[in-house]
């Protein structure tokens, strides 16, 4: 009766280790396309991805460089001060999207060419991500809003 109740314990412990382990592979599976990493500029100008990592790229969009395409495609550089990056979107920008402010994109860097699937603006005067703000910050770029 001893040993009866003790190999299945054993088994409980067992199939409860099994569980666990599967679980945490199938949630693991689940977010490899759902996990995107924030990169700025310098870091893609450094050490670029690989075409097939999605991830996110954020700075101010660089002045002079928004350039309206057929259709709705759209091309412009986005910069943290260390380094620019260009930007292709095709899709309708955010109406608090322009130059000299500050974005998100996320997308792919292929062929030297941020290709942006979703972009996100800021959505007021003084509102900026925090990655972008540490991304300005670590290049001695970023000013506090209200100092000129």
């Amino acid at each position: 009766m001893k040993g009866l109740k003790k190999q299945r314990r054993i088994q409980v412990i067992l199939v409860a280790v099994v569980a666990l382990a599967v679980s945490t592979a199938l949630i693991g599976y689940a977010m490899r396309d759902g996990i995107n990493f924030f990169r700025a500029p310098s870091q893609i100008a450094e050490e670029p991805p690989e075409p097939t990592e999605v991830f996110r790229l954020g700075g101010l969009v660089e002045e002079g460089t928004l350039v309206r395409g057929q259709g709705e495609t759209v091309t412009f550089a986005v910069t943290d001060g260390g380094a620019s990056i260009p930007v292709q979107f095709t899709g309708v920008l955010p109406d608090l999207f322009g130059e000299n402010q500050g974005m998100i994109g996320t997308g792919r860097y292929v062929n030297g060419v941020f290709e942006a699937s979703e972009i996100l603006a800021k959505h007021d005067e003084s509102y900026m991500p925090k990655e972008v703000v540490d991304a300005l910050k670590e290049q001695g770029v970023y000013q506090e809003p209200g100092d000129s």
